[in-house]
């Protein structure tokens, strides 16, 4: 390499670093922006952050900052983590994503054209049907001979009111109404929505906490509902270690997480004729069109009663 190549190529690292520092200023402002103004979790911000960062690091390359992106380089962006075999649901959500982030640089006047704004907002997802466990299946994960009261509460409840991981470890004891038979759940934004609770799953919380109170650990309506082996509130991952140990235990073939539980409430109901409605209002999903994708799993089940029932259909 020349002496000229050699000081073209420390000038394009150089311009590469100082497009990557303008641009982490600008993330760096609009995350304080989320954190401040749109309530969104800790989880949901570094999604956010690392969607953008992403978008940054592939700017950075081809020496572009925020302000001189352009729909090409969408394109592009897009098209390259589609070559990494990215799903079109994570394409949509970055897409998304960069719809807010440029709306908030316009506002804030830290660029004078939206580029982005003439795109799509969104793309459209493939549409894949929830895993869920069957009835028998659940009845296997009910009945393992080993459950300890508190992940037996846990399981039941997930099943019981068709929780997200994150919204049932974050239950106080106070949230439960075990005289009115419901369950305050904090959902995404803070938005609260009241769950109906059944009777065994209301046992099974109450033989947890008597046994805890009798093991001196802290009882009192502010208290976690779920406390860690160290008495302190439990987190998801040890929630997440927890109930993978028994899907395991259970013999599951196929992939099963705690949001397994979740699909397998609302696909239960529905199969024995809860309204879309109310499972939205259950689920807290803020679109109906969220809550039908369901309705692809119960309808298979119709059409296996339907075969097996009715006198023409064969």
């Amino acid at each position: 390499m020349d002496q000229n190549e050699q000081n073209s190529e420390i000038k394009n690292i150089q311009d590469g670093k100082a497009f990557g520092k303008e641009n982490n200023e600008k993330i760096d402002s609009f995350e304080k922006y989320l954190n401040a103004e749109r309530n969104f979790s800790a989880h949901t911000l570094r999604a956010y952050k690392r969607d953008i960062s992403d978008f940054a690091l592939f700017l950075q390359k081809k020496r572009l900052n925020f302000s001189h992106a352009g729909k090409r380089d969408i394109r592009e962006f897009l098209e390259e983590l589609g070559n990494k075999k990215l799903s079109r649901a994570t394409l949509a959500r970055k897409l998304a994503v960069l719809h807010s982030f440029y709306k908030f640089l316009i506002i804030n006047k830290i660029i004078k054209e939206n580029f982005i704004e003439s795109m799509p907002a969104s793309l459209k997802k493939d549409k894949k049907v929830p895993s869920f466990l069957t009835e028998n299946e659940m009845q296997m994960l009910l009945n393992l001979p080993d459950l300890k009261p508190r992940d037996r509460a846990m399981i039941e409840l997930f099943y019981s009111c068709g929780l997200r991981i994150e919204e049932l470890v974050s239950l106080d004891l106070k949230n439960i109404d075990f005289i009115s038979n419901v369950v305050t759940v904090t959902g995404k934004r803070n938005k609260e929505r009241i769950v109906p609770v059944g009777d065994i799953c209301l046992h099974a919380i109450k033989d947890y906490i008597n046994k805890r109170r009798n093991l001196g650990l802290p009882y009192d309506i502010r208290s976690p509902v779920f406390l860690s082996d160290r008495a302190k509130r439990l987190g998801q991952r040890t929630a997440r270690r927890i109930l993978h140990r028994y899907f395991v235990k259970a013999g599951f073939t196929k992939k099963v997480s705690p949001h397994t539980l979740r699909h397998t409430f609302a696909t239960h109901i529905l199969d024995r004729g809860c309204d879309l409605r109310s499972v939205q209002e259950m689920l807290g999903h803020k679109n109906l069109s969220s809550t039908q994708i369901y309705t692809h799993v119960t309808i298979e089940s119709l059409k296996k009663v339907y075969k097996e029932t009715h006198p023409r259909a064969k």
